[in-house]
């Protein structure tokens, strides 16, 4: 026992052994800080794209939704642009077939003046001649009024046909007697109509005319015409007013003119050029 107590001898500047944390646990959490940090950055930044991207796709919906309404509006006035085009081709196309129809009567009239004045001028030499070689007294007085029955019935012709000369410059008869005169004319046959009753037809020339309403109030009426196997209806048609249609294979114009409206009836003429009435009597006959 003593002899282990002398054996023992106290180790000089000892120093307890306490176990520590590895260093590598303390870099491993720093690291794992710094991934955090990173891996927030990288999240918030990702959400902040995502956010941008949601509000570019929301424009872009918006800008394409416009669009489409733009679209179709353009294709709307488009559409319309096209209507009123064609409804005024076809104004265009009846203007200048009345023009062309004016055109024609205007030279007829004045042909017809022309001859009235031609005629005049005649009569009037032959009155100058006669006065130069009679000297009668009386001769001269007789002469003097047939020079005056002359002028007359030029200027009773001239008023005739202006008369007879519609708005825009076509040969209307508004009348029987201013019918009458036309017919003389000899320029186209006429054929005078009475309907009574709505729904009543007549065979006028190489068509039918049905009468569809009247009214003497408004001085308007409508009409159904059957040419050609088509049926043309003319609605709320003043009384004078010319209504000009063609049928197939000629480049004349019928004209259908009303002079007389009543509440149930109307009374007028069709006007045909003369080698198409020639041609509905061959057919006929």
């Amino acid at each position: 026992m003593n002899d282990e107590r002398d054996n023992f001898q106290p180790v000089d500047n000892f120093q307890p052994v306490i176990e520590g944390t590895p260093r590598w646990m303390g870099l491993a959490v720093v690291a794992l800080a710094v991934l955090s940090l990173v891996g927030i950055g990288m999240a918030w930044n990702a959400n902040s794209h995502a956010h941008d991207a949601a509000q570019a796709l929301a424009t872009q919906s918006t800008q394409s939704k416009t669009f489409q309404q733009n679209q179709e509006q353009l294709t709307q006035r488009l559409a319309q642009a096209e209507q009123t085009n064609a409804q005024m081709q076809g104004e265009l196309n009846l203007v200048s077939d009345k023009l062309k129809l004016t055109q024609g009567q205007v030279t007829i009239a004045r042909n017809q003046v022309k001859k009235e004045r031609a005629d005049y001028t005649k009569k009037l030499s032959d009155v100058e001649n006669t006065l130069a070689t009679k000297a009668s007294a009386d001769d001269v007085k007789a002469i003097g009024t047939d020079v005056n029955g002359v002028k007359t019935d030029l200027d009773a012709t001239k008023g005739n046909l202006q008369a007879l000369r519609g708005e825009h410059g076509e040969l209307i008869a508004r009348n029987h007697e201013e019918l009458e005169q036309l017919k003389r004319m000899g320029e186209r046959d006429y054929f005078e109509f009475t309907l009574s009753g709505k729904g009543q037809k007549q065979h006028v020339g190489s068509m039918q005319v049905e009468l569809r309403g009247a009214s003497a109030k408004k001085h308007q009426f409508t009409v159904a015409l059957y040419v050609d196997d088509m049926r043309l209806e003319k609605k709320n048609k003043a009384i004078n007013e010319p209504i000009y249609f063609y049928t197939n294979g000629s480049h004349q114009a019928m004209e259908l003119v009303v002079n007389k409206v009543a509440d149930k009836s109307i009374t007028g003429y069709l006007s045909v050029p003369k080698a198409m009435a020639a041609s509905a009597k061959a057919a006929t006959n």
